[in-house]
């Protein structure tokens, strides 16, 4: 999970997302009282189901640590197969944006000749 959150692309949408959120829970006094019941229930749960999930957890460490490892390993060679990944979200709009406006030019041209 540390390893996903990490890529540059995730890490900047989180960004993004939370600035988003932020931005609106304070614009708006409704929405700003929904999000804040909203986020207490989901630390109760999430604590409730932590001190639940716990025993589960370390029974199956090995297993887990295991599976971290594989997946870790995966990642690694996801991120050498897709470099975008390594990109923010802001370059890849902005490389998208670029991208599509040449090909509307080439295709202009193209008609135009």
């Amino acid at each position: 999970v540390d390893q996903v959150a990490n890529l540059t692309l995730v890490s900047s949408a989180c960004d993004m997302l939370s600035t988003a959120y932020a931005s609106t829970k304070e614009s708006h006094p409704y929405i700003r009282s929904v999000c804040g019941a909203a986020e207490k229930g989901m630390k109760s749960m999430t604590e409730a189901t932590a001190i639940c999930v716990q025993p589960v957890l370390t029974t199956l460490e090995p297993h887990v640590a295991a599976a971290s490892e594989y997946a870790s390993k995966g990642l690694d060679k996801l991120g050498e197969k897709l470099p975008v990944l390594q990109k923010p979200v802001d370059q890849i709009i902005s490389d998208t944006k670029e991208l599509v406006s040449s090909r509307v030019a080439d295709a202009k041209d193209a008609v135009s000749s």
